[in-house]
C-alpha cells in the first residue's frame, strides 16, 4: 500500500512555514489523539502517520529530500521518518558509489534515534523532569567497540590500504569502487570479538533523565546530543530527538500561549449578572458576569496562559461563556416561566425580535420571487 503524501497528511501546502506547519499538525493531532478517541483504530491510524508526516517536514533536511526525492529518498535513507543516519549524501552514496566512489571510507556517525513522549498540560506549562527508558545499541565493552578480539583497532585493509575504495581500470576508464575486502570500512577484523561477533555494539536499554522545560507544546523537539546509537568503531554516536505531544486536556485547550475553556452560566446570573470561580493553571480566579450576558461572550482573563519556551509574553485564559437552559423543573416553576415570558416585550429580547424580522422579510421575498 503506497504512502500518503505527507503534506496531505497534515493538509499544508509544501510551501508552509515552520509554523504553519506546526500549528496544522497540533489541530489534528488534538484532533484524531487516541485519548480522544478510545476504541477507534483508525483514528489511532491516523494520529500516528500525522506523528510520522510532522517528524519528517519539521527537519530541515528530511524535509529537503523528501521534497526532492519523495518516500523512497527517506527509505533509502534507512529512517521512513523515524531513524535516519549520515546526511545527505548518505543516503544515495549506495547509488553511485561503484561509479564515483561515494563510499567516503572510515566509520560512519551511530543513527540518530526518536522518542514520542506523553504530557499532561500543566507538565508541558510549568516544565518537568521525566526518565525515560529506551532500547538502544552501546558499545561493547569486551572489545572497546572496536568489534576485535584483543580491543585494539583493527588492521589497516591491505587491498585497499585503509581508503575504503580501490581503482578498476575498465577499457580507456579508471574508475574507483569500494573495496571488496573490507566492504568500504578501510579495515578488516580477521579475528572478531565473541562478545559482539565483530559488531562491535551490542543490544540493551538504558535509562535517561530529559528535561523539559516550561512551555513546550506540541510538536516541540528536545534533541539529546550524542544519546542516540553509536557509530561504527568508536566513530561518533548519532543524537536522540524527544518528539513532544501534548495530552488533551478535560478543561482547557491550547492555542500559542492562549489557554481556551468554557464556562457554564446558570439563566440567573447571565441575566443578572454576577460573580463565578473558574479554574486556572495555577488555582482559580474570578470571573465577573455583567447584566444581561448572552452565550457565546469571550471574557479575556489575562497572565492566565502559557509562558512560551522559545520567549514572549505569557498567554491569557479565554473563557466562553455557555448559558445554561434549566432542565427537570416542576409544575410551579414552569408556570412561573410562563408568566415571566408573557411579561417580556420586544426591548427583553433585540436579537430574537431581530432575527424574526429577518426571516420574516426572506421569506416574503422568496415566495415572491
Amino acid at each position: 500500500m503506497s504512502k500518503r503524501d505527507y503534506y496531505e497528511v497534515l493538509s499544508v501546502s509544501r510551501e508552509c512555514s515552520d509554523d504553519e506547519l506546526k500549528k496544522a499538525y497540533r489541530k489534528l493531532a488534538m484532533k484524531f489523539h487516541p485519548d480522544r478517541n478510545p476504541g477507534d483504530a483508525t483514528a489511532e491510524e491516523t494520529f500516528k502517520e500525522l506523528s510520522v508526516a510532522y517528524e519528517v517536514l519539521s527537519d530541515p533536511q528530511k524535509r529537503e529530500i523528501y521534497n526532492r526525492f519523495g518516500h523512497e529518498g527517506l527509505e533509502r535513507g534507512g529512517g521512513g521518518g523515524a531513524n535516519f543516519g549520515g546526511g545527505f549524501a548518505d543516503i544515495f552514496g549506495d547509488v553511485f558509489s561503484d561509479i564515483f566512489g561515494g563510499n567516503r571510507g572510515g566509520p560512519r556517525r551511530g543513527a540518530d534515534l526518536r522518542y514520542g513522549m506523553e504530557l499532561t498540560l500543566e507538565q508541558a506549562a510549568f516544565g518537568t523532569t521525566e526518565t525515560i527508558r529506551i532500547p538502544t545499541l552501546t558499545s561493547c565493552e569486551s572489545c572497546r567497540g572496536f568489534g576485535t578480539a584483543d580491543g585494539k583497532a583493527p588492521r589497516e585493509c591491505q587491498t585497499c590500504r585503509g581508503a575504503g575504495q580501490v581503482r578498476v581500470q575498465q577499457g580507456f576508464f579508471v574508475l574507483q569502487q569500494t573495496c571488496p575486502t573490507c566492504r568500504g570500512a578501510g579495515a578488516a577484523i580477521t579475528d572478531p570479538c565473541k562478545s559482539c561477533r565483530g559488531a562491535g555494539k551490542i543490544r540493551g536499554e538504558k535509562n535517561l533523565e530529559v528535561k523539559i522545560p516550561a512551555g513546550v507544546d506540541t510538536g516541540d523537539r528536545i534533541r539529546l546530543n550524542g544519546e542516540g546509537e553509536p557509530g561504527e568503531r568508536n566513530a561518533p554516536p548519532g543524537d536522540l530527538y524527544v518528539q513532544i505531544q501534548v495530552k488533551p486536556h478535560e478543561m482547557f485547550e491550547r492555542e500559542g500561549a492562549d489557554l481556551y475553556c468554557t464556562v457554564p452560566v446558570s439563566i440567573v446570573t447571565a441575566t443578572l449578572g454576577g460573580e463565578l470561580d473558574v479554574p486556572t493553571l495555577t488555582g482559580k480566579a474570578a470571573l465577573k458576569i455583567p447584566e444581561a450576558t448572552q452565550s457565546g461572550k469571550v471574557f479575556r482573563l489575562r497572565g492566565l496562559g502559557v509562558k512560551p519556551v522559545r520567549g514572549g509574553g505569557i498567554g491569557d485564559l479565554l473563557c466562553t461563556v455557555e448559558v445554561e437552559t434549566p432542565v427537570h423543573l416542576n409544575k410551579q416553576q414552569k408556570e412561573l416561566l410562563r408568566q415571566f415570558g408573557e411579561s417580556l416585550g420586544e426591548k427583553h429580547s433585540p436579537a430574537t425580535n431581530g432575527w424574526l424580522d429577518k426571516a420574516k422579510k426572506f421569506v416574503e421575498e422568496h415566495l415572491k420571487a
